[in-house]
């Protein structure tokens, strides 16, 4: 083990993988999983003729990520490694690389996307892998991609076959629950999920206590403003159009203004609005869960941020109003405008949570010290909101803080490129930047440097997102801090995470204190039962969309009710893309900006935005496949559908209640793109 450099602690972890067992080594962020990882490939590929080793990750960026820093220095010049992710040619013909290659990282969709496929010259089974590494497999539970590959695992081995890959998890938490029981419970699930023990430094743990020491807490907590006159005005502004809603549905109830609480209640409402046709009661809805959020970002930001948001939506509003509703709502934020305006910028109200964030930025960076900090917060809006605050901060700036955000790669608004994601990684190692402000893409997974000071602002998550966040302040005397009105709900939850972690590594330990018998016994029915309920669930939701064919389904604009299109004219792209082939599609829309991705494509590229041509709602973009098709891929947000059992909305595609079909390139060629829509 000594040309990887192991530490004691990770000798200790893999010594049951090494030998061939299924295992989910836990280990905290900066504890060295992805290094014990390889060496366990290491051993794997040398002791197997036949070995064939995929390494599943999560995130697109980590598959570079582990292939530059960990896999290919260590086992490139022995073995064929490759790298597959989904901007990359290979990821269609993954059963070719995977023929020919030793070692393989890629996303866990590339690889369910070649288990899952019918085409046999791109088919994958199981018994083609020998070694199976899931990173952050915490994430192995429910519907996510990792739980649909193991899955297909768990059932082939309940009917008995043998013929499948080791499994080698791991984790910085595999995540807790309130009570003991309930976090044995969760923890021997994730053991099923994984078929897998769980296996964590023992002997050696007073060396992994040194090498990843725990940061200091410091609940930094501010008293509530005595005045807030802006959000009031916000308030008086929700409460009128409260009186328009009551008028309509008297028996309306909503909890408290300025709440996640309430903020579900409208979602729901707008909900119920769009399936009764009452658009009344939909619109009003989504402008009060506009006004909400501006609260939300009032009682963390600025009063100018809270402002600015509501501000840019009424934006996207201006003259689109088509029925006396839109005229109501959108001329009640204009006369209250300048109003609103004005209380955003006296300082006499300022959120006091910004001036204790200062101050505890200026403890770790003041007096020329060399430190290097994360500042959490919960949304890319809010990173952007606060880098403007920092840079435009003449104390934070007299300190030196060299700040920018970090957040997700993709393509929406203030979505970042994975070019620009390791840029700013690699200035913050360099010393560039010193301090990062992050969306939670930050809490798991990427290289970045162990810092002095990690700060979560206005956030309410659970304890894996704590302990990943709490992971990155690595460095000898560092702290963590929770910035946040006394009683606040961030205060409670961080005491409740505080707790689940207890509970969950008092059942890991209740769990490895079991025998192999009683453990093997447990992680079976469990098995067996998440396989019946799949199949039970599987079974409903074929019956469902049987129930109604295709063409009955009438599809409508979300925002204006609409009629545009039927479900037969939608069609399925890769399994991946939604898009309707009726070219009568295009009179109910209009477009808009060219769509730029960062990443370009092999068989389609993006072209415009498009939008309702009746109330200008967002619809998706046109997109052309393989040179040829011109087609309009759809986002099932922004519609409704309309069956003989009623009005429905649903989040996904894939929960409509009808089958769409695979997209038929050459029946489209020829001419054939589909129904009519009447």
């Amino acid at each position: 083990m000594e040309d990887l450099g192991l530490r004691s602690y990770q000798k200790e972890v893999v010594e049951r993988a090494v030998k061939g067992e299924n295992v989910i080594i836990w280990l905290p962020t900066g504890g060295g999983k992805t290094r014990a990882a390889v060496y366990v490939a290491k051993r794997h590929l040398e002791t197997n003729s036949k070995a064939k080793v995929v390494v599943l990750v999560n995130k697109v960026h980590l598959v570079a990520q582990h292939f530059t820093k960990e896999f290919d220095p260590y086992l490139g010049k022995q073995y064929k490694l490759v790298q597959v992710s989904g901007d990359c040619e290979e990821k269609d013909f993954f059963s070719d690389v995977l023929g020919v290659s030793d070692l393989v990282i890629c996303t866990a969709q590339i690889l369910e996307n070649a288990l899952a496929t019918p085409d046999v010259d791109r088919h994958v089974e199981l018994s083609d892998i020998t070694l199976l590494i899931i990173d952050e497999c915490h994430h192995t539970h429910k519907e996510g991609v990792y739980n649909k590959i193991m899955r297909r695992y768990i059932g082939r081995k309940l009917s008995g076959e043998r013929k499948l890959p080791q499994i080698l998890g791991l984790t910085a938490s595999p995540g807790g629950a309130n009570t003991l029981p309930q976090a044995v419970e969760h923890v021997l699930e994730i053991c099923a999920n994984l078929d897998s023990a769980i296996v964590s430094a023992e002997v050696h743990a007073p060396e992994l206590a040194t090498k990843v020491p725990r940061p200091r807490t410091s609940f930094d907590i501010v008293e509530r403003r005595p005045e807030d006159p802006f959000a009031d005005h916000l308030t008086s502004m929700m409460l009128q159009i409260h009186e328009c809603l009551f008028t309509a549905s008297p028996s309306l109830q909503l909890r408290e203004i300025g709440t996640q609480e309430y903020e579900a209640d409208v979602v729901l409402l707008e909900e119920s609005g769009v399936k009764q046709g009452k658009r009344l009661l939909a619109q009003c809805a989504l402008h009060l869960r506009q006004y909400n959020n501006a609260l939300l970002i009032n009682d963390t930001l600025r009063m100018l941020d809270a402002y600015k948001s509501l501000g840019d939506f009424y934006v996207t509003k201006a003259n689109t109003a088509i029925d006396q509703t839109d005229r109501f709502l959108i001329e009640l934020f204009r006369k209250n405008q300048e109003k609103l305006r004005s209380l955003s910028r006296d300082v006499r109200y300022e959120n006091p949570k910004m001036a204790q964030l200062q101050t505890t930025l200026l403890d770790q960076f003041g007096e020329s010290r060399d430190s290097r900090g994360i500042l959490f917060s919960k949304t890319r809006l809010s990173t952007n909101c606060l880098l403007d605050w920092v840079s435009s901060n003449p104390a934070l700036q007299n300190a030196n803080i060299k700040a920018a955000i970090l957040t997700g790669a993709g393509s929406g608004n203030n979505c970042m490129s994975q070019n620009q994601q390791k840029d700013t990684i690699r200035n913050f190692r360099n010393g560039t930047l010193n301090l990062l402000i992050s969306t939670s893409v930050a809490e798991e997974g990427l290289d970045i440097p162990e810092c002095n000071l990690v700060v979560r602002y206005g956030l309410l998550t659970n304890e894996i997102a704590q302990q990943q966040a709490m992971g990155r302040a690595r460095a000898n005397d560092s702290v963590y801090s929770v910035v946040a009105q006394r009683g606040s709900k961030e205060v409670f939850r961080e005491f409740i995470n505080d707790n689940r972690v207890k509970f969950m590594a008092e059942a890991i330990a209740e769990i490895k204190a079991m025998t192999h018998m009683e453990f093997r016994k447990k992680i079976t029915e469990i098995q067996k039962e998440s396989m019946m309920c799949l199949i039970r669930a599987e079974r409903n939701r074929q019956e469902s969309k049987s129930v109604n064919s295709a063409a009955v389904i009438n599809i409508l604009c979300r925002n204006c009710f609409t009629p545009v299109a039927t479900g037969s004219d939608i069609k399925l792209i890769d399994n991946t893309h939604y898009v309707n082939v009726n070219p009568n599609f295009e009179i109910y829309y209009k477009t808009g900006g060219v769509v730029h991705l960062e990443k370009t494509f092999v068989d389609w590229e993006p072209g415009c935005t498009i939008n309702c041509a009746n109330c200008n709602q967002k619809w998706g973009y046109e997109m052309k496949y393989k040179k040829v098709a011109l087609l309009a891929n759809v986002n099932i947000k922004s519609f409704a559908l309309d069956t003989p059992e009623g009005r429905k909305t649903v989040k996904q595609w894939k929960k409509v209640p009808f089958v769409v079909e695979d997209f038929n390139f050459i029946e489209y060629c020829d001419g054939c793109p589909g129904d009519s829509f009447n």
